[in-house]
């Protein structure tokens, strides 16, 4: 009887890429996948460091599997892992570690499935993670995230990304293209780029420091694949999202309407300490930019409240300028403090209670920005692809600029495209629709 294994990914897009990846690895070992909370002979946990909540959370998870199955095997892989594997390692249950080099051979440690009496660590030191894995997600979702780049040159006060996956990196156009057609050819209507910096694509593609392609390049190469309803770029620098890359979308076959583009801070002062690559004045270009050719457009904004040092002025500095801009939602993240980085050390510190209440007023204003844009959607036409789960005998898709809309479940709609008509927001704040077209 084949051995079974259960995967459980912590963090971003680029995380659940790489899980999948790591997946097939294990099928083509003759593994069969099953979910998270079923019995199996191994649970993969694929970890993160970006916030302190997610390395509490791997407590959890290691319990969970146990309750599962307390004789089976648990290994730890990404970005936590690569920090921090001791800590990991000590944590009752977990059998094994692997760092940021070690994770995609994870099938190689596995001739003895029993348990440890203590956490076997394998990690490498970070300078040695210069080589690049291509990787994409598939069979998750309605669609699949592909991992263009890896790794990040920026030295960013609060980050441990740098340490946790080294410097940048590119998969090669021809296999991140290769890619793409796999994915498309299973009938995936969307595709999300991935990566922890794309805006940065080219750098170390054929393991040099020179750009032979440009993020650009890429998209206008992607733009051209057959069978790809749609491609989403997720996170992009603004520093690096360029005039010519929105003119491309603009005009795209598939690429949406859809930037997600981290700000971080509001305030130039803290935006010089957190060691950004742009001011607040290169922001508002990005969005006016996007706005004047792609007026539908939805933008997303990342932005980290109680940075050492935010003062309240600040953060009114923060939330004045969010709230004057033509933005769509924002993602709010509590600034905690992340060993071995630069910001932790800082002066300045905001207690916990002002971070928390910051993080609500901006989480607020996310709200009543979402909700402008959905209203300034009302009564026009766009294209929704439905998503695979029945939500409470609802199913739930994305317009192509990210209007999240509702219709009682119906199977047959999963994973279709079809146009329709937005007609009124429900008291959920989702919207509800006709439909005009079947598409897909």
């Amino acid at each position: 009887m084949n051995k079974k294994v259960a995967f459980y990914t912590l963090g971003c897009k680029l995380n659940f890429s790489e899980t999948s990846t790591i997946a097939r690895s294990f099928n083509n070992e003759g593994f069969e996948r099953v979910d998270f909370s079923e019995k199996a002979d191994i649970y993969v946990i694929n970890t993160c460091s970006v916030t302190e909540n997610a390395d509490k959370r791997f407590k959890t998870i290691v319990k969970q599997a146990q309750k599962a199955n307390d004789k089976a095997f648990i290994a730890a892989v990404g970005c936590y892992a690569q920090l921090k594997p001791q800590a990991l390692a000590d944590v009752n249950g977990v059998d094994l570690v692997l760092g940021a080099t070690e994770k995609f051979k994870i099938t190689d440690y596995l001739n003895d499935l029993s348990k440890n009496d203590f956490g076997e660590v394998h990690s490498c030191e970070i300078e040695e993670a210069d080589f690049y894995v291509g990787s994409y997600s598939i069979g998750d979702r309605t669609r699949a995230f592909l991992k263009v780049q890896d790794g990040c040159d920026y030295k960013c006060t609060y980050c441990t990304i740098p340490l946790a996956r080294g410097i940048s990196r590119s998969d090669t156009m021809e296999n991140v293209l290769k890619n793409a057609r796999e994915i498309s050819a299973k009938n995936i209507k969307e595709i999300v780029l991935t990566g922890v910096n794309i805006g940065d694509y080219g750098k170390g593609e054929f393991g040099n420091k020179k750009h032979e392609h440009t993020f650009l390049d890429l998209v206008t190469k992607l733009d051209e694949v057959e069978g790809i309803e749609r491609l989403r770029i997720s996170s992009i620098e603004p520093n690096l999202l360029k005039n010519e890359t929105i003119d491309l979308v603009a005009k795209s076959r598939a690429f949406v309407p859809h930037f997600h583009v981290p700000l971080q801070s509001g305030s130039n002062h803290i935006l010089k300490k957190m060691k950004r690559r742009y001011m607040r004045e290169l922001y508002v270009d990005r969005v006016a930019k996007i706005k004047e050719v792609m007026p539908h457009a939805c933008i997303g904004v990342d932005v980290i409240v109680g940075f050492p040092g935010e003062t309240d002025d600040h953060f009114l500095e923060t939330y004045n300028f969010l709230n004057a801009l033509d933005i769509s939602y924002l993602h709010v993240f509590t600034y905690s403090e992340r060993d071995n980085t630069e910001a932790a050390t800082m002066d300045g510190v905001v207690p916990n209670n002002i971070r928390s209440k910051r993080s609500k007023m901006l989480r607020g204003l996310s709200v009543k920005k979402r909700r402008a844009f959905y209203e300034s959607q009302i009564g026009t036409n766009r294209t929704v692809l439905f998503e695979s789960e029945n939500k409470e005998g609802y199913i739930h898709g994305f317009t192509e600029n990210y209007v999240k809309v509702k219709t009682p479940w119906n199977p047959a709609l999963v994973n279709t495209l079809h146009q329709v008509e937005l007609t009124e927001i429900d008291e959920d704040g989702l919207v509800r629709f006709n439909f005009t077209k079947v598409l897909a």
